[in-house]
């Protein structure tokens, strides 16, 4: 029987180590297959995301990416951005240019820039940017978020902060938590939250807090997101954006002018992650969201499916 044959590379985003961070599995030269067919070989990886590489069908795109979790194909993501664009420069795609070369990518939300920066000849880290920051509902009584974030209602009340949905691309709920500990022994209800996501729109919950497991970092979170089949993600680049937004946004991190820290995440599920965050601001209020990460190659092989 004739066979197709696509090559796939799977990186690790979000860390300097193999084994850790968030694993992405990246198919080149994607343009032959359906929609059907991505959807059944991201089922088949059953990792967080996987992208499919197509070419560009905007003028101002270097590529075109689709990304697709286990269970849906979604618009926008943050380590699959970065995961692709490591595996197009280490595989001569996209001509890098001295220390920093920037490349625009085609999700389904537009063209957004990356920015890969070298030393040594190395990819040291790369950096996207993401849509402009918008914020959503507010959730005064935090019972439910409660009940679906396996926490006590006192553990976000504490915080004096609101949970909200933001967006940088896609909207997603942050919520705040007094401690690491109520953090670490967050036990979720998939199905309670599953319902909060479909009655308010949202495609996930980061649930974080200021006390931190390393130096380096200036948050603590774990993310949840059962709407697209993903129970917990060990690092997640667009609800970082999200959360750097909110905490501009809320005065937890005071920025004259920028605001950059460290989120980690994946502590609990033995991915540890260290994701960078850079958010602007004019006028006190956040209007340009960075995000960026480490990513090291992990294995590569062929999908063969028939003709």
């Amino acid at each position: 029987m004739p066979m197709r044959r696509y090559r796939v590379k799977q990186v690790d985003v979000f860390t300097d180590k193999p084994l850790a961070g968030n694993p992405l599995a990246v198919v080149l030269d994607a343009q032959a297959l359906t929609r059907e067919e991505m959807q059944m070989i991201a089922k088949e990886f059953n990792l967080s995301e996987t992208t499919f590489v197509l070419p560009p069908s905007k003028p101002n795109a270097d590529y075109r990416v689709r990304i697709f979790t286990p269970s849906m194909e979604i618009p926008f993501a943050g380590h699959p951005s970065i995961g692709t664009a490591y595996v197009l420069a280490e595989e001569g795609v996209l001509r890098l240019r001295g220390r920093l070369t920037t490349v625009h990518q085609q999700l389904e939300i537009g063209v957004l820039p990356l920015d890969i920066n070298r030393r040594g000849g190395r990819i040291e880290k790369i950096v996207m940017e993401q849509a402009k920051p918008r914020f959503g509902r507010l959730f005064k009584d935090v019972r439910r978020i409660a009940a679906a974030a396996g926490v006590a209602v006192r553990d976000i009340e504490e915080t004096g902060l609101p949970p909200q949905i933001v967006s940088t691309g896609i909207n997603q709920l942050m919520v705040p938590v007094r401690t690491l500990k109520a953090v670490e022994r967050s036990r979720p209800d998939l199905g309670v939250l599953n319902d909060l996501e479909r009655e308010f729109g949202f495609y996930g919950c980061s649930l974080f807090t200021r006390e931190t497991l390393t130096a380096e970092a200036s948050v603590h979170a774990r993310y949840y997101s059962p709407e697209v089949g993903v129970s917990e993600d060990p690092a997640t680049g667009s609800a970082a954006g999200g959360l750097g937004a909110y905490l501009v946004r809320w005065n937890i991190l005071s920025a004259r002018g920028a605001a950059n820290f460290v989120i980690e995440q994946g502590y609990e599920i033995g991915r540890p992650s260290r994701i960078y965050v850079e958010v602007e601001v004019v006028n006190r209020v956040p209007a340009r969201v960075r995000v960026g990460g480490e990513v090291v190659p992990v294995m590569e092989g062929i999908i063969t499916l028939p003709s």
